[in-house]
């Protein structure tokens, strides 16, 4: 009987976590392994995302395994190959805080398959845009492909530091974020600068197209707003 009723409470969470909808702006959004409401914020409607820690827990002790995982609030309706997505984030630290180790993890996910298994990203570390270490500062733009390669994964030497890179950003402030991808190559361009902020010569996912999702991590309280897309 114990282990029938512990079933059942499992089960009610991933319905809890994975279950629901949300929509703004006219579209409709799935909720994965995150907490996520339009709020009213600085006198407008956004979308405020918190990575849901009991449908999928944080361990510090195995930090590679249990960060950059699918939590997000992800499109419906869409499969897209290639194409630009843009939409304006902010993100706070969580008071109080999961991970002291936080950076304000926010950004976007891209070539979704159907069952979240499958994913490209790229998020910033808002908190170390400014930072006077100058190690700090070269990860404040990261890339990585779920499942294979995570962000430690991808800072092993053969791959040479190509997956991240430095912005002049920081926490609690709008900063518009655009991914241009095609193929296997992608852009990041930040505030509407002209040149791009990153670029990544060569995506590591398996997926070829897929939707697209507003991201965040661990001790991250995100918003987002203004979502374009062209395919």
């Amino acid at each position: 009987m114990k282990k029938y009723l512990l079933l059942i409470a499992v089960l009610g969470q991933f319905v809890k976590s994975y279950g629901q909808t949300l929509t703004y702006n006219d579209r409709t959004f799935e909720i994965v392994a995150v907490h996520a409401s339009v709020v009213e914020f600085e006198g407008e409607e956004v979308i405020k995302v918190e990575r849901d820690l009991e449908a999928l827990p944080f361990d510090i002790k195995k930090l590679g395994s249990t960060v950059d995982e699918p939590t997000y609030v992800k499109l419906k309706g869409l499969n897209l190959e290639n194409g630009v997505v843009e939409v304006k984030v902010l993100s706070r630290l969580q008071t109080p805080s999961p991970f002291q180790g936080s950076q304000g993890f926010i950004g976007l996910a891209f070539r979704i398959n159907d069952d979240d298994t499958a994913f490209e990203s790229i998020y910033l570390r808002p908190r170390v845009g400014r930072s006077g270490d100058q190690f700090a500062r070269n990860h404040v733009v990261q890339y990585y492909a779920y499942p294979d390669f995570k962000f430690d994964k991808l800072r092993e030497p053969e791959y040479r530091g190509q997956y991240e890179t430095y912005a002049d950003i920081a926490l609690d402030e709008w900063i518009t974020v655009r991914i241009e991808f095609q193929d296997k190559k992608a852009k990041l361009y930040l505030n509407d600068q002209e040149a791009p902020a990153f670029i990544v010569d060569e995506l590591l996912g398996s997926t070829t197209s897929g939707s697209i999702a507003l991201w965040v991590d661990i001790g991250t309280v995100g918003y987002f707003k203004d979502l374009k897309i062209k395919q």
